[in-house]
């Protein structure tokens, strides 16, 4: 339980114990609801409860505040409350209390703030990225990568049973243009003037990948038919690219427990059954498919789609629709509670059919879908549209490759994802605070050197072993400052808020992973780090009276455990020199 809900607990036996002596005439006791002062003089929380209650209390709003302050029970965590404006009830916190968070801090570590989900909403389907296998990843591609598998991250701490997947679209006509573009290239490369067709992939990765076939066999496809190498390149160039996806992704710190291919949807088990004819068939059972000039309909409207879709035409084709449902199916089927799915801003109108899938089945609200909007790329404030090697798009590796893996994913992780992201190119390469990604990693790197200073005089063999690499810091933080020393000297109104900082950190979490926002952590890094440096401005941490030295180290190095365990869920690294 964090000091919210606690505190929330004390003004709930407040309310309570006013109700049973009269002092409150209420024939239920209303929610303390606390929350955040929007000026931080008037305390560290405010409750409305008093306005919320006075017209059912038949009192005035200050009354039904004073009579909660009153009846307020004996306890460590409130140092003082008032009745400020027209019935705010303010609370300050002891001092205590925040200095209690530094310990909490140095004793869980990166299981600070660690939350449970119940069961029955706990196990979760995160499917992102699910690009085609038919070019590079190009930046918004990267994007998705940051925030699935951030979202993931944010979503196991606060305890969810998280299951991620990318869904290869490896089936279709898509498969045969790619394979045909990549023959054409290839007859191209050894000298015929074959045209490429109108409908094909243009980019000039499609020559890169038949020069590198050239390459490695020579002409071996040169005698075939049109079709054949069409079918031979249609799976060379998809592994290819599956397997360039695959790379950066994993250069990008993003994995997945599983790849799922289209394909493996349209193959028959020893049953006889595919996913597609199994998912068929529950909706069939369920009344919701009919047959209409000679095409298969799932009947949506009836669940409140603006049409009924098609997901068998008429000549036996089987819709791009109808893979999604026969996915999503066996998505369910394999035991997730719940499914969320991160797509584009451009498939907004995709997402009503989907859930009413899911409906027909018997689960109504199982499918989330998030929506995320474009990165514009900069370079100095100047649009960037093409790459300036190839002059097509700018690719995901060569974004990484200029900028590096924390600063792309921190930037593509600053706003939410329903809002574009402006990304500068020489912004994420500059090492100052006007990058926001080395402003926090600058702010741990300080505190490990502070600690290895600390650890020089005191344990010189502790701070060797840390530069060889044979000791963490953690460990060293341990050996410089044991987690139970004294903490009553933080008493600086620059260590409070550093605290108070802190001390918000889980339920940040679990707001984070509600909301699938993990940019939020991105703004709470960047104002933890912020109060660091305030604080280490305003109290020389390294001093000569040892308790207050002691206490100010443990500070620090919570603080860096926090500013970490952040950087962590954001998949960004934490040095400890810069």
């Amino acid at each position: 339980m964090d000091i919210r809900e606690k505190l929330e607990g004390i003004i709930d036996e407040a309310i309570k114990a006013a109700m049973a002596d009269g002092s409150l005439e209420l024939d239920e006791a209303p929610a303390a609801a606390l929350e955040r002062p929007r000026d931080e003089a008037n305390g560290d929380w405010a409750s409305t409860v008093a306005m919320r209650t006075a017209k059912l209390a038949h009192k005035s709003p200050r009354d039904v505040a004073q009579a909660i302050v009153d009846h307020i029970p004996a306890n460590t965590m409130i140092a003082s409350t008032d009745i400020a404006g027209p019935g705010f009830i303010n609370i300050r916190l002891s001092d205590s209390v925040l200095q209690e968070v530094v310990r909490e801090v140095r004793e869980e570590a990166e299981g600070f703030g660690r939350g449970t989900i119940p069961e029955g909403m706990r196990k979760v389907n995160l499917e992102y990225v699910s690009a085609n296998p038919t070019g590079p990843l190009h930046v918004g591609h990267g994007r998705w990568a940051a925030l699935g598998d951030s979202m993931a991250r944010v979503m196991r701490h606060a305890g969810y049973d998280v299951y991620e997947e990318f869904y290869i679209n490896d089936h279709g006509t898509q498969m045969d243009v790619f394979g045909n573009s990549v023959g054409v290239r290839y007859m191209q490369c050894l000298g015929h003037d074959v045209e490429m067709p109108e409908q094909c992939y243009g980019g000039s990765y499609v020559g890169d990948i038949a020069q590198s076939i050239i390459d490695a066999e020579g002409d071996k496809y040169e005698s075939m038919t049109d079709d054949e190498r069409k079918v031979a390149f249609r799976e060379i160039a998809y592994q290819m690219m599956l397997d360039d996806q695959r790379d950066i992704l994993g250069t990008m710190g993003t994995t997945f427990d599983r790849w799922f291919s289209e394909r493996s949807l349209y193959v028959e088990g020893d049953d006889g059954t595919s996913p597609v004819s199994r998912s068929l068939k529950a909706m069939d059972d369920k009344g919701y498919i009919y047959e209409k000039d000679g095409a298969t309909w799932f009947k949506s409207s009836a669940l409140g789609d603006e049409k009924d879709r098609v997901l068998i035409k008429a000549n036996g084709e089987m819709t791009y629709f109808m893979s999604d449902v026969a996915y999503h199916y066996d998505k369910m089927m394999r035991g997730f509670d719940h499914l969320i799915d991160l797509w584009g801003a451009d498939h907004h109108g995709y997402i009503k059919r989907c859930e009413c899938m899911l409906e027909a089945w018997g689960w109504p609200g199982a499918l989330e879908v998030a929506l995320g909007q474009l990165v514009n790329l900069y370079r100095d404030g100047e649009a960037v549209r093409m790459s300036k090697r190839t002059g097509e798009m700018v690719t995901l590796r060569e974004l990484v490759e200029e900028v590096g893996v924390d600063a792309t994913r921190y930037l593509m992780l600053s706003r939410s994802s329903d809002q574009p992201i402006d990304f500068d190119i020489e912004v994420a390469k500059k090492k100052d605070s006007s990058n926001p990604v080395y402003y926090v990693q600058y702010a741990h790197a300080r505190i490990c050197s502070i600690l290895l200073r600390a650890a020089e005089a005191a344990d010189p063999d502790a701070a060797a072993a840390v530069e060889a690499g044979d000791m963490t810091m953690d460990e060293l933080a341990r050996r410089v400052v044991p987690v139970g020393c004294d903490l009553s000297p933080l008493t600086d109104e620059s260590e409070l808020a550093l605290m108070r900082k802190m001390a918000d950190f889980p339920a940040m979490v679990a707001l984070a992973a509600r909301d699938r926002a993990p940019f939020r952590l991105t703004h709470y890094a960047q104002d933890l780090a912020s109060l660091f440096h305030q604080f280490y401005t305003n109290c020389h941490v390294l001093v000569d009276d040892a308790k207050l030295q002691d206490a100010r180290l443990a500070l620090a190095d919570a603080s860096r455990i926090v500013l970490a365990l952040s950087l962590s869920l954001l998949g960004v690294s934490a040095p400890v020199k810069m």
